[in-house]
């Protein structure tokens, strides 16, 4: 039986993660599994694990933390990886082990959390999954959520530098907060190499699956397996007309109003001249987008 790499980021979930990790893994080798554990310190390291762990050979992970965590986890599986020819044993296999502050990705398939986690991996059930490749002057990203630019980065940004303890609940206060200072950008961008658009906006959200800050239902149609991006653009906005639309975002509800277009794609370009702020699976990066494109079926995830 293959061996697991857990990669645990024990600071997740203001170190709820470091407490609930040792228990669930001890139910996973009480079933017979056998787990290899390696804990993180610092930003990045989680990263360097697993890129180094697949080089050698690993094919079965375990991401053990957060929505941060598993993001870390996919950038070193797919970091510098020629995908071109590899064969299908050579996929990773990647189980989400949500300890932190919670899983975006996961609420695709439950609303069971670390429970249904926990027995996918026991079950080794596994299915398809799509990852999005980001390029960008300095290198690529890869990420299996979402990315967003505009008013939902300036939004996870205050989130993630003020309120963080507030869990899921400080999305929620930083709309409220950014709203004050409601503003359009502009993002030139092409879909599948097609026209420019370069109308204002309020924010372009590229999906991968359907929920974001935990139970923002911000795609409704997207499939983490289909080969397509969805693509959300919202338009220009009045302020009392975005307060009105964010509630919607959590029945996914909110694609009715107007100034909502609605794309899949297979790749998006961008004409950005500088870094801006971007939310990508949670994480705030200031990188300039030059491009996004799926990886059709480029993972397993256990789900």
């Amino acid at each position: 039986m293959a061996t697991h790499l857990a990669i645990v980021n024990p600071a997740a979930g203001g170190g709820a993660c470091g407490k609930r990790a040792p228990e669930a893994l001890d139910r996973l080798r009480d079933a017979g599994l056998t787990i290899d554990v390696r804990d993180t310190r610092s930003a990045g390291e989680a990263e360097r694990i697993a890129r180094e762990a697949y080089r050698e050979g690993q094919r079965d992970f375990i991401a053990v933390g957060g929505d941060g965590t598993s993001f870390e986890v996919v950038n070193g599986l797919f970091g510098g990886v020629d995908l071109e020819g590899r064969a299908a044993e050579d996929v990773p296999h990647l189980g989400l082990l949500p300890l932190g502050t919670g899983n975006s990705f996961l609420r695709d398939f439950t609303d069971a959390g670390a429970e249904y986690a926990i027995e996918s991996i026991l079950q080794g059930r596994t299915r398809s999954c799509d990852v999005i490749r980001l390029t960008h002057p300095g290198g690529q990203v890869h990420f299996i959520n979402i990315f967003s630019i505009g008013f939902v980065a300036d939004v996870g940004d205050l989130r993630n530098r003020r309120f963080s303890a507030l869990g899921e609940f400080g999305y929620i206060v930083g709309v409220i907060l950014k709203t004050a200072g409601l503003h359009t950008y502009t993002f030139p961008m092409a879909i599948d190499g097609g026209p420019q658009d370069r109308g204002e906006t309020t924010f372009i959200s590229i999906n991968n699956s359907r929920f974001t800050g935990g139970q923002m239902e911000m795609a409704p149609s997207a499939d983490t397996g289909d080969g397509l991006l969805d693509v959300i653009r919202v338009g220009a906005l009045s302020r009392i007309s975005l307060l009105r639309t964010f509630p919607k975002i959590f029945k996914g509800t909110h694609l009715s109003n107007p100034a909502v277009t609605t794309f899949q794609a297979k790749a998006v370009d961008f004409e950005i001249p500088a870094p801006i702020p971007c939310m990508i699976d949670g994480e705030m990066l200031d990188l300039q987008p030059q491009r996004l494109e799926v990886l059709p079926g480029a993972l397993r995830v256990r789900a």
